[in-house]
């Protein structure tokens, strides 16, 4: 497969990165240059680094993957960030950032990749969150964009069935990634986030990462607008303390 991967070089990217090479050919994109370009020299990837909130960019993504690669047969976005903080504390510059980390990047890769892949169909996975199905204190910014998220799947998923494009959604909870370090570096705070879970700790990127894999194989060719809870039981499950 050819599969491209937004946020290439984060936490969750990475293992992405790691999981798929050998067997299929990546297309990796991300903000920064440098570090990217570094990744994919290891690989011996193509790269386009850029911002995926930039609809023009994304389209050149694809026109570059199609260049290079011949065209797309799957797609993930592992941009994204966290913020923690209650609407009354949240400033508009906040609201707009998460926004576009998570909504406007999930929905660009959609309008673009839906074009390319029309034709020959395909696989897209985005990102959710475990704050998107449970109310959860200090969410409401991420709450808010990850639900949009599901939504956003869920209809282009009835939009491209007849073109036999999939698109799904993975929903952690807490991963130990370095976007989560402020939570993850702090004792207290990673206790706390542990005890949420009810299988009594946070994910690594490798578990979240594996479902996305899972997700974008074409042995999945009947799952679609599906939204994949990999959370530790976070979002469904009530234990007794």
């Amino acid at each position: 497969m050819r599969i491209l991967i937004l946020g290439a070089t984060g936490g969750i990217g990475r293992q992405l990165v790691s999981q798929l090479t050998g067997e299929h050919e990546l297309f990796l994109v991300a903000r920064s240059e440098e570090p990217l370009a570094k990744l994919a020299e290891e690989l011996g990837a193509k790269h386009l680094a850029g911002n995926c909130t930039d609809f023009k960019f994304m389209d050149s993504v694809f026109k570059e993957m199609s260049s290079a690669l011949g065209g797309c047969d799957g797609a993930v976005n592992a941009v994204g960030n966290i913020l923690l903080k209650p609407a009354h504390l949240t400033s508009e510059s906040d609201y707009q950032e998460t926004l576009d980390q998570n909504l406007k990047t999930s929905f660009a890769l959609v309008r673009s990749g839906a074009k390319a892949m029309m034709k020959e169909g395909g696989s897209v996975v985005l990102f959710s969150s475990a704050a998107a199905r449970v109310g959860m204190s200090n969410h409401e910014a991420i709450a808010a964009a990850k639900g949009a998220v599901e939504g956003l799947a869920r209809a282009a998923a009835a939009s491209y069935a007849n073109r036999g494009v999939r698109f799904n959604v993975v929903a952690p909870g807490l991963v130990d990634t370095p976007l989560a370090e402020r939570i993850t570096s702090n004792p207290k705070s990673l206790e706390a986030s542990k005890s949420m879970h009810p299988l009594g700790r946070i994910a690594n990127p490798e578990e979240v990462a594996r479902a996305a894999c899972w997700l974008l194989s074409s042995e999945q060719s009947f799952i679609t607008g599906q939204i994949v809870s990999v959370d530790g039981g976070l979002a469904s499950l009530r234990t007794r303390g």
